[in-house]
């Protein structure tokens, strides 16, 4: 009878293994003890015997492919026998022709009534995607009402994408029949923004099945939340008299608020203490006579002035950064390098570039030259994790991080590496404004195969940075501090600055990143050897 062989769990931490070479071949007589395959794991590769004896009849996983732990890895048994049944190649199409069909047939209800309901003449704008990372848009701005005239070319809004707000014109001549978000609103891409057509055409039925489908959902979570409410009322333990009736909640805000329960006044069923009664109560004015005891209650009745907590809508691109960082920090193994760099000489070169007429340059546009340069040499940190393959950008196209009330942009500097101090000192300076503005195009902030923080000017002297993907590594560049250093064998005064570089270790290892850093040290502490 035909046996089963899964891939085996060769390691604690194994959750998939790679088939790097089979050893045999189906229709391969196999004896037990016979290495079957070699199986690479997450730590290493390691031979795989056979505990069974026969022929090889099927092999579940080709050579250079990766299964899960206990899948089918091969079946052994009898030459010529039947193992139809141990694949599950029959049963597999059916199951998932089943469910292609049961996902295909709701998507085939719900477009035919888009496709009647929408009238003559009539055209729906969907929400666009003006961006290769946008999942959704926000309207910033309609500059045209429902019930305006709308011509071709027209301003109809203002869409804020996840990394700019972007101007969106109307491609069709009518009136604007209907607003499918409103301002300040945010809907998916493709998901109707607006209606235009003949004026007095009735498009209420547009649209109806998700606005009928959101309404009957949300009576359900306000239902959700009353049985909720309903169940915690009765947990209110007022069986004995030795104890105060107070809901859980009052008892909570009491505390926070030390309220001494015991002189509140329930106005709830069987003179319970509920929310209300504590927000309302106002400690009783205690006769002279009682001054021992209320000198004891005091501290507990001490009533707190209660801060206010207050709400703000996330932006768009503020839901973007939260998303983007987060797959990057949870799916990139990141680990940071350090070092200090004597600034010295950088501080000297700085001071000559910046003699010359019409020319202003910063510690930062100079950092970023030497990156440039460095990355050059180092072409393994200008590259980009891709699944099976890793990418080595052509191009060393920085990315410089700059703050806006929003969050984090990070506005592109192309081609780095062939640009002057001046070049990159004004594209920097007029990026930082456009992005404060929200004045940069999309394309301006696409492309980075490097990235570069800088809090220095903040005092920061040291931190370190989350990867901005696709890119595998972030520099993170501190403040320039004055403090004694030794050189030459004297402690004399100097000017250090100290740089963390956070890699993806899918990408650069540690090796790697470290000779990196040395090149950049380099170029930093010797500015001159940015001209060789």
């Amino acid at each position: 009878m035909a046996e089963v062989i899964t891939m085996p769990r060769l390691s604690d931490t194994m959750t998939e293994g790679k088939v790097a070479k089979w050893h045999k071949k189906v229709g391969d007589k196999v004896k037990e003890g016979d290495i079957l395959a070699e199986i690479e794991t997450d730590k290493a590769v390691q031979d795989f015997e056979s505990e069974i004896e026969g022929t090889l009849l099927y092999v579940g996983v080709e050579e250079g492919g990766a299964a899960a732990v206990d899948s089918v890895l091969a079946i052994i048994g009898n030459e010529g026998e039947d193992i139809s049944g141990l694949t599950g190649g029959a049963p597999a199409p059916a199951a998932g022709t089943e469910e292609k069909k049961s996902e295909e047939q709701p998507k085939a209800e719900t477009a035919a009534p888009a496709a009647t309901e929408v009238p003559a003449g009539v055209e729906v704008i969907t929400m666009p995607r003006l961006s290769d990372t946008m999942t959704e848009g926000k309207v910033a701005k309609w500059h045209k009402n429902v019930g305006d005239t709308v011509k071709e070319g027209d301003l109809l809004a203002e869409i804020e994408t996840d990394k700019a707000v972007q101007d969106f014109e109307s491609e069709f001549n009518g009136v604007l029949l209907k607003q499918g978000v409103e301002e300040g609103g945010a809907a998916p891409v493709d998901s109707v923004l607006a209606i235009i057509g003949p004026a007095g055409t009735d498009v209420s039925a547009v649209g109806a099945p998700k606005a009928a489908a959101s309404s009957t959902e949300k009576p359900a979570e306000q239902k959700a939340e009353i049985k909720t409410e309903e169940k915690a009322a009765p947990a209110v333990d007022s069986s004995s008299s030795d104890r105060v009736a107070i809901s859980p909640l009052a008892k909570k805000m009491a505390q926070d608020k030390g309220v001494d329960i015991h002189s509140v006044q329930g106005s709830g069923e069987n003179g319970r203490i509920v929310k209300k009664d504590i927000e309302n109560y106002q400690p009783a004015a205690k006769p002279a006579a009682s001054a021992p005891t209320v000198s004891v209650a005091a501290p507990v009745a001490v009533n707190f002035v209660q801060g206010e907590d207050t709400e703000t809508p996330n932006s768009q691109v503020r839901n973007i950064i939260a998303k983007r960082l987060a797959e990057s920090k949870f799916s990139a193994p990141h680990y940071y390098l350090m070092v200090e760099i004597n600034m010295d000489k950088a501080i000297e070169a700085r001071k000559e570039i910046n003699s010359l007429p019409d020319t202003k340059i910063s510690f930062n546009d100079m950092i970023i030259k030497a990156t440039a340069i460095a990355l050059r040499k180092h072409p393994q940190v200008n590259s980009s994790w891709a699944g099976d393959k890793i990418i080595h950008r052509g191009n060393i196209n920085i990315g410089v991080a700059v703050a806006i009330p929003d969050g984090l942009v990070v506005p592109v500097l192309k081609n780095t590496d062939q640009m002057t101090y001046t070049q990159i000192s004004a594209s920097v300076k007029d990026m930082a404004s456009r992005a404060k503005s929200k004045g940069l195009k999309a394309n301006e902030m696409e492309g980075s195969t490097f990235s570069i923080s800088n809090l220095g000017m903040f005092g920061i002297e040291t931190f370190t940075s989350i990867i901005n993907q696709p890119n595998s590594a972030i520099l993170s560049v501190g403040a320039i501090i004055e403090k004694p250093i030794v050189k030459d064998g004297q402690i004399v005064v100097g000017n250090t600055m100290k740089l963390s570089l956070a890699c993806d270790h899918r990408v650069v290892d540690g090796a790697t990143g470290a000779q990196f850093l040395q090149t950049l040290r380099t170029y930093l502490e010797s500015p001159l050897t940015l001209l060789l």
